[in-house]
Formats: structure tokens, C-alpha cells, sequence
């Protein structure tokens, strides 16, 4: 009598829903060898404009060397799903340009970084900007930012807790094709928009005896800040490549030594920056020598440890040079590059899903 009293109790009781759980990654491909900007597409970057859109950017031609190199430029509009065409942002009519970079600032202004090649190697670059006032629809005049030869651009900027912009950029050294010289550093410039004539100003430098480029920083605490920066040397097998980690305590100005890491790198691009949660999520190639798999990385204690990673792309293929950032729906975006520089990727994630909620 008892076991039929709770059966009918059991059968009475209101059925509790499951805890829900994350959404898997959408992933989608954005653009491939049928979009005519020529076979070669990278590094892409991405950003979320205030109206909701989203822009993204990147080179295409021939290829990395190759002289008809332009930065092209394309849109989702909010609520969409079909990425507007690729059209030119940024070309020189004599030189090569690469490594677009695009980003809002809160004032609302848009810009777009990118590097002018002179020579053979990008020891030849300069970095240069335009800035868009209508969401970049129409785009300023060319304007250097770096002049100094070897200079380049790969990150997007963040906005420092005293209101001023830290764009991290790097000096690449030497001119050979298929190494990253000794000399290259991780560099910084700074802007403070409410600067009665602002402009971009240098900061400090990252060392290591490798050498080591393209930076992504993350402000941890107001002037405290920590970077992660592409290893230097070749990018044949290796026991021996890891992330370079540097840091500083006087918000850019000087920085430590860069040392190794406890993340392998294989010579590629990553990103870093700090969720709205707290969290820092780093974005990077788990291998010393081939860019796959690309994993997601959380830290809840400002770096000091890394319990919680999952890959996003695995595989015998090539994901490389991945932009990350949150939207203001709290979704987090990737965008990288696959099939050996050929096809742009875009994903979306939650935070969540990272720590396999």
C-alpha cells in the first residue's frame, strides 16, 4: 500500500526541468577560395559596432608576398545572416599591405590598423590607420601611426582603466621569410583621446632571447598589465616553443623580461583578453609546431592558473591567427583563418560552454 501511495505521489509531482545546458559552438565559414579577393585571405579581424553589425577585415591577394595585397572589408548586418561582399578599406598602388585590425572605441569612432610593406620582408613595414565616423561606411585618408621600419600591427587595442588606448604592436627584425629574428620585440602604443592633440605614443618593450611578436595584453588591475606574444625562431618541429609571457606594472611603460610560458606555440598568433565575468580567456594553437588544435584557455585568478580548456577546432588542418572578443550579449566570437590561409572562420561560444556547463 505504502509503494502505491508514493507511485501516485511521484506521478502527482510537477516534472522539474533538466539544468539547460550550454549551447554548442556555431561555427560558420565566411569566406573561401570562391570570394574574389584573390586565393590568399588572412589574418581576419572582427568587431561588433554599436549598431549591432558586425565588420570584419583582412588581406587578400596571391598571396602573404604577393604585390597586389589589399585590406578588404565586409559586413553582417544585426539580425542577418549573409555577410555583405568583401570590398577594398586599405591599398597602396605600390606596395604591399597586410594584417588589417579593426575596433570601436567608445567614443564611437572606428578605426582600422593595418601595415604598408616597402621592401621583400615585412622588416620593411610601417603601420598606418584610417578612422571611420559613420560606422565604417566611408573611411578618413591614410595616416601613419609607426614609422619606424619592421613595425606592424596584429591585435585589437583595449581601452586602459584611465580612459586611454593601448594598441599592442610588435618590430619584426631580420629578412628572412621563414624565421622570426632574435631582435623582433612585442611594442605598445598609447592614446588618450582627451588629449588636447592626441596621438600615438610609445611605450615600452618586450625582450626574450628568441625574440618574439604580435602581443595581446590584458589589463588585470588598473597600470598592471600582462601580455602574451608569439614565440621567434623558425617553424619546423620543435621541443622547445612556447608562448613568450611578459608583464608590467606601470601600464606599459617598462615591462619585464618575456620568458617562456607554459603554453606551447608554434610560432603563431594568439589573442587574450579579460571576459565580463572576470575571467581571462586566452586563444591559442595547444602544439610547438602545428597550428591546430585552437584551444580556448580560462583563468578565474589573474593567470596565475589555467584549469579550464577546450578545443574549438581540431584536425588535420591549419586554424591559425585567431581575434577574440565579447559581444554585448555576452557571447563570445572567434574569427581565424583555416586551409592554409584560403577560408575565414567565424565561431560563436559562451563562456559557459568553455567550462562544459
Amino acid at each position: 500500500m505504502r509503494s502505491l501511495v508514493l507511485a501516485a505521489l511521484l506521478l502527482a509531482m510537477p516534472l522539474l526541468p533538466a539544468a539547460a545546458q550550454a549551447p554548442a559552438p556555431v561555427t560558420t565559414r565566411v569566406f573561401g577560395p570562391e570570394t574574389a579577393t584573390g586565393p590568399y585571405k588572412h589574418p581576419a579581424c572582427l568587431t561588433e559596432l554599436a549598431n549591432g553589425d558586425l565588420y570584419l577585415v583582412y588581406y587578400g591577394g596571391q598571396g602573404e608576398y604577393a604585390r597586389d595585397t589589399t585590406v578588404f572589408g565586409a559586413r553582417l548586418k544585426a539580425g542577418t545572416s549573409t555577410w555583405s561582399t568583401p570590398v577594398p578599406v586599405a591599398h597602396d598602388p605600390f606596395r604591399s599591405v597586410g594584417n588589417g585590425v579593426i575596433w570601436q572605441a567608445p567614443d564611437g569612432l572606428v578605426w582600422l590598423f593595418y601595415v604598408v610593406r616597402y621592401g621583400d620582408t615585412w622588416g620593411t613595414s610601417r603601420i598606418q590607420a584610417k578612422v571611420s565616423r559613420d560606422l565604417a561606411a566611408t573611411w578618413s585618408d591614410a595616416f601613419p601611426v609607426a614609422l619606424e621600419p619592421g613595425m606592424m600591427v596584429r591585435n585589437r587595442p583595449i581601452v586602459l582603466a584611465d580612459g586611454s588606448y593601448l594598441l599592442p604592436v610588435y618590430f619584426e627584425d631580420g629578412q628572412d621569410t621563414e624565421q622570426v629574428g632574435p631582435k623582433s620585440t612585442s611594442r605598445f602604443l598609447r592614446f588618450d583621446p582627451k588629449a588636447k592633440a592626441p596621438a600615438w605614443e610609445s611605450l615600452g618593450e618586450i625582450r626574450s632571447p628568441r625574440g618574439n611578436i604580435q602581443p595581446a595584453v590584458v589589463e588585470v588591475a588598473p597600470g598592471h598589465l600582462i601580455a602574451y606574444s608569439r614565440r621567434g625562431g623558425g617553424y619546423g618541429p620543435t621541443t622547445d616553443g612556447w608562448l613568450v609571457r611578459g608583464e608590467s606594472t606601470d601600464g606599459g611603460r617598462t615591462w619585464s623580461e618575456g620568458r617562456d610560458s607554459a603554453f606551447p606555440n608554434p610560432n603563431s598568433a594568439v589573442d587574450f583578453l579579460k571576459l565580463s565575468s572576470g575571467a581571462l580567456l586566452l586563444v591559442y594553437n595547444d602544439h610547438m609546431w602545428k597550428r591546430s588544435p585552437l584551444m580556448l584557455a580560462l583563468s578565474d585568478d589573474q593567470d596565475r592558473t589555467w584549469p579550464v580548456k577546450r578545443a574549438l577546432a581540431t584536425g588535420e588542418n591549419s586554424f591559425a591567427y585567431p581575434i577574440a572578443f565579447q559581444a554585448r550579449d555576452g557571447r563570445i566570437h572567434v574569427v581565424y583563418t583555416s586551409d592554409e590561409r584560403k577560408v575565414i572562420n567565424h565561431a560563436i561560444v559562451t563562456e559557459a560552454w568553455i567550462r562544459g556547463k
